[in-house]
């Protein structure tokens, strides 16, 4: 099975520093194939692709978009049977439709199985948002709309009303994409990957609600099953069932009804923001003492990775009655993620200022 990425963006927007850097840091031990147009920037610098002995198959007509028609899957299935790569990158002229190529390469993986759309990106000067949108349109629009992931590059010396400016611009033609604001040089080749494969906090928060819910579930039946036989056994798993003992049957903090226990996708929602508005220390520990109080829901579970604007990150975690804040790396953007019942957003957002 190769995995197809799109990296799209206007020539100058930093494609070819992008795929170098994912090649450096994200993509090692992965056999890739590069397919690429002749007026790309990546023909010109195509050594280094070279030295890492990576394939490089070029379309002949110097377009994708204009050999959309007949060859393109063909190519495609051609390319996976000679060199059956983990990864596909196609990187398509500066001036094609985004679209058009996630709908050629969404042809070709329905009629051929061993080949899967994993991402389509869009590499994005900041500087240049309000300009390309009013000069370029259709072709620019069309490549900020179609993304499911926008990478701005040369976000490093804008100013933080500048940088909002763009993401604003940006959300209005694309409410739904991960967008990735942090200066690239601030950034692991994985973190920028995890954005472009939308690795959420939300996501993760569940799992590991779901790991609890299953833990539980499973020591409950194995103390009621081992109860008179093994009483050394069962103060140990009361201890551990105590110690991880976050939302159940005893757990004072309103996520479960009077009616019995839930899984949590049932009882609980979630609320998350991106956001490039950097936090203090101190702030984000006031913030997150506030959500004890009820006032924004019964919160179950916070996680979140912001700017605190001195160049460090803060990273912080809830759970009720108990929080941590602590710096660590830079995250693509600032985000954050709550879950719990009977959410409150609009609190929620005025609590964390956004």
């Amino acid at each position: 099975m190769a995995k197809i990425d799109i990296v799209s963006g206007f020539l100058g927007a930093g494609k070819t520093t992008l795929i170098k850097k994912l090649l450096a840091e994200a993509y090692q031990g992965e056999k890739l194939v590069l397919i690429e147009n002749e007026f790309g920037e990546i023909s010109v610098d195509g050594g280094f692709l070279k030295d890492a002995g990576i394939e490089i198959s070029e379309m002949s007509s110097g377009c994708i978009c204009c050999s959309l028609v007949g060859d393109f899957g063909k190519a495609l299935h051609e390319v996976e049977e000679r060199f059956h790569p983990d990864r596909i990158l196609i990187e398509p002229s500066g001036v094609g439709k985004l679209s058009d190529v996630v709908a050629a390469v969404e042809k070709a993986a329905g009629e051929d199985p061993s080949l899967k759309l994993n991402s389509f990106v869009t590499v994005a000067d900041a500087s240049k948002v309000k300009m390309y949108m009013k000069n370029f349109g259709e072709f620019y629009n069309n490549q900020v709309e179609s993304a499911g992931t926008i990478l701005l590059s040369r976000t490093q010396n804008m100013t933080q009303e500048k940088l909002e400016a763009a993401v604003e611009l940006l959300r209005g033609k694309n409410p739904t994409a991960v967008i990735l604001t942090t200066p690239w040089d601030q950034l692991d080749g994985k973190t920028i990957l995890s954005a472009i494969e939308k690795t959420s906090l939300e996501e993760e928060l569940l799992q590991r609600i779901r790991a609890e819910h299953e833990a539980e579930e499973a020591a409950h039946a194995h103390h009621h099953h081992d109860h008179e036989h093994h009483h050394h056994d069962h103060d140990e798993e009361e201890h551990e069932h105590h110690h991880h003992h976050d939302h159940g049957e005893e757990c004072s903090c309103g996520c479960h009804d009077h009616h019995g226990h839930h899984h949590a996708d049932e009882v609980f929602t979630s609320w998350g923001k991106e956001t490039v508005k950097p936090f203090a220390k101190e702030e984000l520990e006031r913030i997150l003492a506030e959500l004890d109080l009820g006032e924004c829901g019964a919160i179950l579970r916070a996680k979140g990775i912001v700017p605190a604007g001195d160049g460090a990150w803060l990273h912080f975690d809830y759970v009720p009655g108990e929080h941590e804040v602590r710096t660590g790396p830079a995250d693509y953007t600032g985000r954050l993620c709550v879950i719990g019942a009977e959410l409150k957003e609009d609190k929620l957002a005025a609590l964390f200022g956004l």
